[in-house]
C-alpha cells in the first residue's frame, strides 16, 4: 500500500507540492473540515439531522483544498496517485506537530 516509501517520504512529497502559504493555509483548514465531516456523516446514522451539516462541511473543506491548489498553480497529488488522499491527513498531523 505504501509503494515502498516510508511515511516520512510520502509526507515530504506531499509537502513539496504544497509550498504556497495560501495553499498550506487552505489545507490546514480544509483537511480537518473534511475529517470532521466524515465523523458527522457517521454520526448522522444515529442523529439524522446532522447529514446536511456534514455535507456542508465536506464541501467547504474540499473547496478550501481546490482554492489552495489554484494559488499553488498545481493540481492535487491525488489526481496522479489516489493514495495521496490519505497522505494529506498525515501531512496535516505532521504540520500540527511541527514536523512538516
Amino acid at each position: 500500500m505504501l509503494g515502498g516509501r516510508s511515511n516520512e517520504q510520502w509526507v515530504a512529497q506531499y509537502a513539496a507540492g504544497h509550498r504556497n502559504p495560501v495553499n498550506r493555509l487552505c489545507h490546514t483548514l480544509g483537511i480537518p473540515a473534511i475529517l470532521v465531516s466524515l465523523v458527522g456523516f457517521l454520526a448522522s446514522i444515529f442523529i439524522h439531522r446532522l447529514w446536511p451539516y456534514a455535507l456542508g462541511l465536506f464541501l467547504v473543506g474540499w473547496t478550501f483544498q481546490f482554492i489552495g491548489h489554484a494559488f499553488e498553480r498545481k493540481e492535487p497529488e491525488f489526481f496522479h496517485d489516489w493514495r495521496f488522499l490519505f497522505v494529506g491527513v498525515r501531512w496535516w498531523w505532521a504540520k500540527i506537530r511541527g514536523k512538516a
